[in-house]
């Protein structure tokens, strides 16, 4: 096999459950290929880079091998390889996102003691 559909690898390298959304998702800017964006149809060839923004990730990986039939995790896994610098811009997104939820402030009520505080604040 030389070539193969870009939805359909999508979906047999388990980026995508469906073909539909492997689809929609290439025809909505969400996945460039080489740089560009491109159709559903277009043909995928061993080598090629592929940019694929899932919610607020964005993976950068190349294709190692073709495939247009879906199969378990592991050996999806064996289609492609990420690259080094997307792996460590995703990992170092996350832990931003994960820094920015720890700032989360309490939903309990303030005490008696808070209350007399936000109050002497907000009259002087």
């Amino acid at each position: 096999m030389d070539k193969v559909r870009i939805d359909k690898w999508l979906w047999a390298a388990r980026f995508f459950k469906t073909r539909s959304l492997a689809k929609s998702a290439i025809e909505n800017g969400k996945v460039h290929i080489d740089g560009n964006k491109s159709k559903a149809s277009r043909q995928l060839e061993v080598g090629t880079l592929l940019t694929i923004r899932q919610g607020f990730d964005i993976k950068i990986v190349e294709v190692i091998a073709l495939s247009e039939q879906r199969r378990g995790a592991p050996e999806a896994m064996l289609l492609y390889s990420e690259t080094a610098e997307s792996i460590e811009q995703r990992e170092k997104q996350s832990a931003q996102r994960k820094a920015a939820n720890n700032t989360v402030v309490s939903d309990s009520r303030p005490n008696k003691k808070q209350r007399r505080q936000i109050h002497r604040f907000l009259s002087n």
